[in-house]
């Protein structure tokens, strides 16, 4: 990713730095006996890679339940579950998901009996894979005060046995709140746990930098914890929502650490396709009385980008309909006139229904859209995007190539956990995109989305983003080069070896 050098056999590290490029006989002139020498066997290298949009605290709660998508019979789900008892003090809860009664052996809905034969002394709570049905045992009725006596909440049903009338462990839609509401907050050792277990399965998707979302001021210190007791294997770049502006101050960022600074500030202008929230100028095709929902008047939208213009954040602006895209281009352009400033990178998420204007003015204004691949492909294939805004807007709906063409910048995320983590999966969407497949983008102008322009978007382009001398040695190994694969089979690369600052942070 280094149009200077384009491609090279190997690569020298000197403490955390690419300290030269070349060949293989250059780069060995430079081997000594203290030297750590891997012989990658003609893999690929690749700079190490950023998700520039990761929910990290949403991610790390998934990566504390049980998965029980591939249980085929109550014995495996048992068999979790009791791995999991071994593992946990008594007390904890222990919670799941993807249980199908269909996929078992046995053909049955499991029971709080058959939980209580593994858990007696952990509360236990499952999800059916269809959602809003679970079982739980003896341990969580009690918790949550559930008997034989208990009636069936509004719009829900405790299911009970229909000789004895005992409660089956079974509970349906609204009666589920019945023990969700009880299960307690996780504490913040077992916060810190979990994002650990995240950062884990971050680097083993290649991925060296991230811009993580977060949501509160609990999950801060839990970051800069993580920092502190060197469990952080990975680059941040903090995104903190607008909300919390008034309860940060200058002694709550550490400028000193590694979480890359000034703060970006992130602005929600409107809602989602899926939920028909986004913002339109005209109304939805499939639901002609409603335009979407914006979340903030011009006026205010236009206050609170000029505070955080004029404060030096980083703006990173949540705008998926075109009436938000355009009322965030008219908030940022009042900024910069008010305090211009030629270098401001600032970034819309999402950039969703775009037309030819839109695209013309985030040129003009030097702005970065900010997009998620694996979403563009459930915008249309899940969330019947062409239904819903009909054929001519959703003709330039996440238009990747045309927005390449027009010389504006492109990085690229995985919004994790709604989407896989794998930035090879979303390099693949990006390539192989079905819905107008005249906006599929080159391998490299995807890699791009996930090296070059992230490490430009957060101002770390002079240290990241290119495997070129100088710059900070963060690479990652691919078991086979995506240029050269069929373009389907991006996605089932695997990844080999993640380096950060020249330490092996993972090795498959």
């Amino acid at each position: 990713m280094n149009s200077v050098q384009p491609s090279a056999e190997a690569v020298a590290i000197k403490n955390d730095r690419i300290m030269k490029v070349g060949t293989n006989t250059e780069i060995s002139s430079l081997i000594g006996k203290a030297t750590e020498v891997i012989n990658l066997q003609g893999k690929t290298v690749v700079p190490g890679l950023t998700d520039s949009h990761i929910h990290v605290g949403d991610f790390s709660k998934f990566l504390t339940w049980l998965n029980l998508n591939d249980a085929d019979s109550i014995k495996a789900v048992q068999q979790e579950i009791k791995e999991r008892v071994q593992k946990i003090p008594k007390g904890r809860w222990i919670i799941g998901s993807g249980w199908n009664h269909a996929n078992f052996a046995e053909q049955r809905y499991l029971n709080f009996q058959d939980l209580d034969e593994v858990s007696q002394d952990n509360p236990v709570i499952l999800y059916h894979q269809c959602g809003r049905v679970c079982v739980v045992n003896s341990k969580a009725l009690e918790s949550a005060g559930v008997t034989k006596a208990t009636v069936s909440p509004s719009g829900g049903t405790i299911e009970k046995d229909p000789e004895t009338g005992e409660t089956t462990g079974i509970l349906q839609e609204n009666a589920t709140d019945l023990v969700w509401t009880i299960i307690p907050e996780p504490s913040e050792e077992e916060i810190i746990e979990s994002a650990g277990l995240a950062c884990q399965k971050i680097v083993e998707a290649g991925l060296t930098s991230i811009h993580w979302i977060f949501t509160s001021a609990t999950e801060l210190t839990v970051i800069q914890k993580l920092q502190e007791e060197n469990r952080l294997p990975i680059r941040v770049y903090l995104i903190a929502p607008a909300n919390i502006l008034d309860k940060l101050d200058a002694s709550t960022i550490d400028s000193d650490n590694e979480m890359e600074k000034p703060l970006g500030i992130k602005v929600f202008v409107d809602g989602s396709l899926a939920a028909r929230t986004a913002a339109l100028n005209e109304p939805y095709v499939d639901d002609q009385t409603t335009t979407g929902q914006l979340l903030y008047s011009r006026e205010e939208l236009n206050t609170l980008v000029t505070r955080a213009h004029k404060g030096n954040l980083r703006l990173v602006i949540h705008a998926m309909g075109d009436k938000a895209i355009s009322m965030a281009l008219d908030a940022i352009e009042k900024a910069l006139r008010e305090v211009p400033r030629k270098d401001h990178r600032y970034r819309i998420e999402h950039a969703s229904v775009l037309n030819y204007d839109l695209i013309r003015r985030i040129k003009e204004l030097g702005v970065i859209v900010s997009v998620q691949p694996k979403c563009v492909i459930s915008e249309f294939a899940v969330w019947s995007a062409v239904e819903r805004l009909g054929s001519k807007r959703a003709r330039l709906l996440y238009p990747l190539k045309t927005l390449i063409n027009a010389g504006i910048r492109i990085i690229g995320g995985s919004d994790c956990p709604m989407e896989p983590l794998s930035p090879l999966q979303g390099i693949q969407a990006a390539v192989t995109r079905q819905y107008y497949p005249e906006e599929q983008i080159t391998v490299d102008e995807a890699l791009e989305m996930y090296t070059t322009n992230p490490a430009y978007s957060s101002f770390e382009d002079s240290t990241k983003g290119s495997i070129a001398e100088g710059k900070l040695a963060d690479l990652t190994v691919l078991s086979d080069d995506p240029r050269s694969v069929p373009s389907n089979e991006i996605g089932d690369i695997t990844v080999d070896l993640t380096l950060v600052g020249g330490k092996i942070v993972y090795q498959k």
